[in-house]
């Protein structure tokens, strides 16, 4: 670096100088003062002279100075590019090496292996903008066992924009990248183990045998999760706590979780099976955090109806297992339980808010009937959310218009806001699933929620209820209702009316008692009889004109067989009844011979819906669930905004295929 008095001596104020004596000499000879005028002007010339001749000389200086200090840089450089102390690599923008430095020739075994990580760069500097290339490249790429992070940067070999070298930097991060997977791997897992069928098992077992049966269920847990060093801790009858590292849940994964069938080979002497459900959380900040996430996985798996296992990772939630139907429980105990709970939290209330799915079936009106029932013998003012009629409903609706005491009993998505305050209770029947709803937008207004369902839960869900009563062994909301009927007041009468709606959610969830119905069901059915239910009249509800049959009975003409045992067809366009229709062919389809399952698609103003049926060889939730739907393992539904039927059914089948190549690797 050039220094102060170099500077200031090829800076000298001769200039100014010249300049005062030259004004001086003007001065004199203005004067007449000619005697001192030419010695003047002679000592001026050869300041002149002087001046000239130091200018140069020291311009000559600086040029000699900088010359030898660019050269120096020079040698800089270039030492610094032999001798930098890590890989360094230049190449053309094409991918062509230029050079490269001894410890970049030592990251590599062969020159095949180099010639490849190359290209594997530059494709990826092509597909982005070339400016971009300044700075990081690539985190944590893999060369031969060990991990680099790749920095680059433009050189340029002309004025051209366009010609130009590319310098990247490897630097080593191999011991990072293992110390942070060695921390993740020892991250600590939660997982809450539970017998699902616990009570029933023990009733139908004799006294003797009760304490070898769970001497086997603890004997095969411990098989299980020997391996993994964990700690595994009963701290109820039925409920295991079970803390292990993260390492080991990849080995569990994939296994898919092989407990699950393994416990079901325990021989309890009677035709109960054992059947576990397990919600694991994982990835918590600290482990009261993961324990939540495992209690809250574990809601999610017996909401499903148990018999699975629930990965919880923050929001990501990932499902195992769930391929049995759902056991129906011989006690009514929680029956009993919600229905005090929830006689309380009415009675709290100022007014009553009763909401179902969008779309509105029986099953969703009649519970809902029969909650507002519930409502108006405690003396509470309330209405049911319905936004609009359907074919499904329709018959039943112009009943309830025909009777005063339902008059203004239904409000749309825009009149229910205006009858919400701070006690409002909102009670949603047939649906956990927030999007699902009639009026999603009340869920953000109303602060006391209660849902009754019989649906499996999916990853989306009502969540900060006041009280949950979900149910997936029962038939129908209907029967859940009608169960919380019986115990929330003594001898609560029900109108006619009601008592057949509730009667007709039973009916076609069940398909008239063939599918799902359980002992429960027909005692629902039975006290739904005793009230008053004419049979004959819920049929009519029912009951389709020509046009319906014939519409069914084309979808079922033109069904395609997939897979040899699965059926899928398309409701024709414009169908007046399409949700219906496709509905009641799907269950049409599914009593033919050699038919597992079927799926009826049909297409809405701005949405495809899809109803899917199994016998229960296959799984229908499971299938829909990838298009955003849910349901049961034999019936469920699906509806997909902003697509043609044409897409949907490619995307069906791509979800069907993935299941069955799941259910495969699982067998």
């Amino acid at each position: 670096m050039i220094n102060s008095k170099f500077i200031s001596s090829i800076n000298p104020r001769s200039l100014f100088n010249l300049l005062f004596i030259l004004v001086l000499l003007l001065l004199l000879a203005y004067f007449e003062k000619w005697k001192f005028v030419v010695p003047g002007a002679i000592i001026y010339m050869v300041n002149v002279i002087n001046y000239i001749r130091l200018r140069l000389k020291r311009k000559k200086e600086i040029y000699n100075y900088i010359e030898n200090l660019t050269s120096h840089m020079d040698l800089a450089s270039k030492d610094t590019l032999l001798n930098f102390p890590m890989p360094l690599l230049i190449v053309e923008k094409d991918g062509t090496i230029v050079w490269f430095n001894s410890y970049f020739k030592q990251m590599f075994s062969n020159d095949e292996i180099l010639e490849k990580m190359v290209k594997k760069i530059m494709l990826k500097f092509k597909k982005s903008n070339q400016k971009e290339i300044k700075g990081k490249i690539e985190d944590n790429i893999l060369i031969n066992n060990e991990y680099y992070n790749i920095i680059g940067n433009f050189l340029k070999k002309s004025n051209n924009e366009n010609e130009f070298l590319i310098s990247m930097y490897f630097i080593r991060n191999t011991d990072y990248i293992n110390l942070k997977r060695k921390y993740n791997d020892e991250k600590i897992v939660v997982c809450v183990i539970l017998v699902d069928n616990y009570d029933e098992l023990m009733q139908g077992i004799e006294d003797s045998k009760r304490p070898h049966i769970l001497a086997e269920i603890n004997k095969v847990i411990n098989n299980w999760m020997g391996f993994t060093k964990g700690i595994l801790k009963k701290f109820e009858r039925d409920k295991y706590l079970f803390i292990f590292e993260k390492t080991k849940l990849k080995t569990f994964k994939d296994k898919k979780f092989d407990i699950l069938d393994n416990i079901k080979e325990i021989d309890t002497g009677t035709r109960v099976k054992v059947t576990l459900s397990m919600g694991i959380g994982i990835n918590g900040e600290t482990f009261i955090e993961n324990l939540k996430y495992a209690n809250a996985a574990i809601d999610i798996a017996l909401g499903r109806g148990g018999d699975q296992v629930v990965v919880k990772n923050n929001e990501a939630i990932t499902f195992y297992g769930g391929k049995t139907r759902e056991f129906e429980k011989k006690t009514r105990v929680k029956a009993r339980v919600v229905a005090y709970a929830l006689r309380e939290l009415i009675d709290q209330a100022s007014n009553i808010l009763i909401m179902g799915h969008g779309n509105c079936d029986i099953d969703s009106l009649g519970s809902a009937l029969g909650i507002f029932r519930i409502a108006k013998n405690r003396d509470k003012k309330a209405n049911i959310v319905l936004s609009g009629s359907n074919p499904t409903i329709e018959t039943l609706l112009k009943k309830l218009e025909d009777d005063i005491e339902y008059d203004n009993i239904f409000v749309n998505k825009t009149e229910v806001l205006d009858k919400i305050n701070e006690q409002t209770l909102l009670i949603i029947v047939d649906t956990h699933r927030p999007d699902f709803t009639e009026a999603p937008e009340v869920l953000q207004s109303v602060k006391h929620v209660v849902v009754i369902d019989h649906h499996r839960r999916g990853k989306d869900f009502v969540k900060d209820t006041v009280l949950t009563y979900q149910e997936t062994y029962a038939s129908s909301t209907c029967e859940l209702v009608t169960e919380i009927l019986e115990y929330v007041e003594d001898k609560l009468k029900l109108k006619q009316i009601e008592a057949e709606a509730l009667y007709a959610g039973i009916v076609v969830d069940t398909k008239n008692f063939t599918v799902k119905a359980g002992v429960r069901t027909f005692e629902a059915a039975a006290n739904l009889r005793r009230q008053g239910v004419d049979t004959f009249a819920v049929k009519q509800l029912f009951q389709n004109d020509i046009n319906t049959y014939l519409s069914i009975s084309d979808i079922i003409k033109n069904a395609e067989l997939f897979e040899n045992s699965i059926a899928i067809s398309v409701c024709r366009k414009n169908e007046k009844n399409a949700q219906l229709v496709s509905a009641q062919a799907a269950d049409q389809l599914i009593v033919l011979s050699d038919i597992n399952a079927a799926f009826v698609l049909g297409q809405l103003p701005n949405e495809v819906f899809i109803s899917g049926r199994s016998s229960g060889d296959l799984n229908v939730q499971f299938v829909l669930e990838k298009l955003g739907g849910g349901g049961h393992l034999t019936a469920a539904g699906a509806q997909i905004a902003g697509i043609s039927v044409n897409e949907a059914k490619r995307l069906l089948i791509n979800a069907i295929k993935d299941y069955l190549e799941n259910r495969s690797s699982n067998n």
